[in-house]
């Protein structure tokens, strides 16, 4: 809709006439409608297709998950035992991806397997031929939607183990989704409470709104580019340490504060410089993350020294906030036990960002077919802030 009011922006000049102002990082602006879920904020509580997220983790499978986001429902047991069968063989890697991995591992060392698995990915759109998205009927936009949801944990466990110097692991069929990625990173039999745990991790942050790289992944799908474009770009959104790159850096803040009775002069001096809690608040919760109470209840299954110490930080951080920044709800969010999770399921650091781009690639593509439901691209304007124009080209000195 053209909203033909004329807005005031941030230094007082006008949007253009026709065009309406937008506010600072789109906050609070609702930019299309979408049957796979919502996050409500105020209550705590967020849903995939109208069944709790934290629900379907608890008492689900991730392919049980992952169907109801692509086809709109639960599957039955026998509608389960297709799927599997249908994805298993979507995992392995074709000869020609597996030549260049290692050389990927290499050239993104610094940076992590999530460097190489953008580019890893676009090879696979490459190697397998897939076209725009605009050229290509639904069932097509689904195989492409599948693959990418099945190879990218291959892909992100063979391109950690070849940046440590080891061979990968190639995936197994007769494994579900979870036991067979903590396989593939591990090439040792996973236990039940780990997989469990990992699941669950999953399930829960496959989807959650319309986030950055959500958008992202919309945005791109809405020119009509192939569908691994589509994550290639979400992916590069969900590195930055704003969005998804924070799990690591939550799990090194406890590092940082080392011992109990270092937590409050620590958070205090962090917190009276301006520096972000990282692990803590979020843009749309304004009460406790339903992902991080589901994912604490997940640590303290396993207990420990690290689970103790994270829980006790966790409660004075949030005292504390309390007190030297009144008014203020800042909770826990996803990030700060879904490091502690990992860790303990023992996944190396640098694999905690590349995992929950392996859960989130299946929201992607859930969002990327939806999105081609609309023929319109996403073009919004921008207003021009600088000096006046047209200025005269001074000549040549």
């Amino acid at each position: 809709m053209v909203i033909t009011t004329r807005a005031k922006g941030a230094t007082g000049a006008e949007a253009p006439p026709g065009l309406a102002e937008a506010p600072p990082g789109l906050k609070g602006l609702v930019v299309t409608r979408t049957e796979l879920g919502d996050v409500r904020g105020r209550e705590g509580f967020y849903h995939y297709r109208q069944y709790s997220a934290i629900e379907l983790a608890e008492r689900r499978g991730l392919e049980d998950v992952w169907q109801l986001l692509m086809f709109g429902e639960l599957p039955s047991e026998q509608a389960r035992a297709a799927f599997a069968a249908r994805v298993a063989p979507l995992r392995h890697l074709p000869p020609e991806i597996i030549e260049v991995l290692p050389t990927l591992a290499r050239a993104g060392r610094q940076g992590g397997p999530l460097d190489g698995l953008r580019t890893a990915l676009s090879l696979v759109g490459a190697s397998r031929g897939m076209r725009p998205l605009y050229d290509v009927d639904a069932a097509s936009r689904l195989d492409d939607a599948l693959v990418v949801g099945a190879v990218t944990p291959t892909l992100a466990a063979a391109l950690h183990r070849l940046g440590r110097g080891l061979a990968p692991v190639a995936p197994r069929d007769d494994l579900a989704f979870a036991a067979n990625y903590l396989w593939m990173l591990r090439g040792a039999e996973p236990t039940a409470a780990q997989v469990r745990a990992i699941e669950r991790y999953l399930i829960c942050t496959i989807d959650h709104g319309f986030n950055a790289s959500t958008f992202t992944a919309r945005v791109i799908a809405s020119t009509g580019a192939d569908l691994t474009a589509c994550v290639v770009g979400a992916i590069g959104a969900l590195s930055g340490p704003l969005h998804g790159g924070a799990p690591s850096r939550a799990l090194d803040t406890l590092d940082a504060i080392g011992s109990p009775e270092r937590i409050d002069p620590w958070i205090r001096e962090h917190v009276l410089a301006g520096d972000r809690i990282m692990g803590f608040g979020h843009a749309v919760y304004r009460t406790e993350d339903p992902r991080s109470r589901m994912l604490r209840a997940v640590a303290e299954e396993f207990g420990g020294d690290l689970v103790t110490f994270a829980v006790r930080v966790e409660r004075r951080v949030v005292e504390l906030l309390a007190e030297l920044k009144p008014g203020r709800e800042l909770h826990t969010n996803v990030e700060f036990y879904a490091g502690v999770v990992m860790e303990l399921c023992g996944l190396a650091r640098d694999m905690f960002t590349p995992t929950f781009a392996v859960a989130r690639t299946i929201g992607w593509t859930a969002n990327v077919l939806e999105q081609t439901a609309d023929p319109r691209i996403i073009r919004p304007s921008a207003r021009y802030v600088g000096p006046p124009a047209p200025q005269p080209v001074p000549d040549r000195g």
